[in-house]
């Protein structure tokens, strides 16, 4: 299994130009391995034909990054990037065409994005559109130096006085977990598993590791003994 968009999102808004993910794919294909990719674009949408190739052969796992189910909100904490219902979307193309999906659920922002109604309507949309697996490392989320003064003055600029909230709650930390996280965790693991979706970590991770033969290629290789 081949893995993409850990540290930078696979479909860059130049990829539109240079397509270097598509010929990656292309000899992922080739090649005969599998591959999970993560993003938070659409645009992979246009190489659902690979990737559905790909998964009739072995295992192409699309994973797409959800935070909040209000597009409005969307667009002020992840600019430049597909809305929720954009990704939701991708979602349900990929269960048409029987391509397995995992979502990474976060960062979920203190006081932002962390409301139990939130929660509920992300797991119920994953439910909705099939999705296989979810990784949750908790509700919160991190900040480096650097990282931490560019949030803030984020903050400032689109939140009025939410800057002041975070700093009263949370300092310097690095770590700024949702003071909601426990009673969030328990309605994250007893949805999931009530919607069937895989939901421990490790769990999801050897899902997403363990390469699969199917079809043809299965014959071929079973031919071999």
């Amino acid at each position: 299994m081949i893995s993409t968009g850990a540290m930078t999102d696979p479909y860059l808004h130049l990829e539109e130009k240079l397509r270097l993910t598509r010929q990656s794919l292309e000899l992922v294909e080739e090649l005969g391995f599998g591959v999970a990719l993560l993003t938070k674009s659409d645009r992979v949408l246009q190489d659902l034909d690979l990737l559905q190739r790909i998964n009739e052969k072995t295992k192409a796992v699309v994973q797409i990054t959800l935070t909040t189910m209000d597009d409005a909100l969307c667009r002020k904490i992840e600019p430049r990037v597909s809305v929720t219902s954009q990704r939701l979307q991708v979602l349900a193309e990929c269960q048409k065409r029987k391509i397995p999906t995992v979502v990474w659920l976060g960062p979920l922002l203190p006081f932002l994005t962390d409301s139990e109604e939130n929660v509920e309507a992300l797991l119920a949309a994953c439910h909705k559109v099939g999705v296989k697996g979810i990784v949750n490392f908790g509700f919160g989320v991190t900040m480096r130096e650097g990282n931490r003064e560019y949030f803030y003055r984020q903050l400032d600029r689109l939140f009025p006085g939410m800057k002041e909230r975070y700093i009263r709650v949370f300092g310097n930390r690095y770590e700024c977990t949702s003071p909601a996280n426990q009673k969030l965790m328990d309605l994250y693991h007893r949805r999931c598993e009530a919607y069937g979706i895989l939901h421990q970590n490790h769990e999801v991770f050897a899902y997403l590791q363990e390469f699969e033969v199917k079809g043809e290629a299965e014959a071929e290789q079973l031919s071999l003994f």
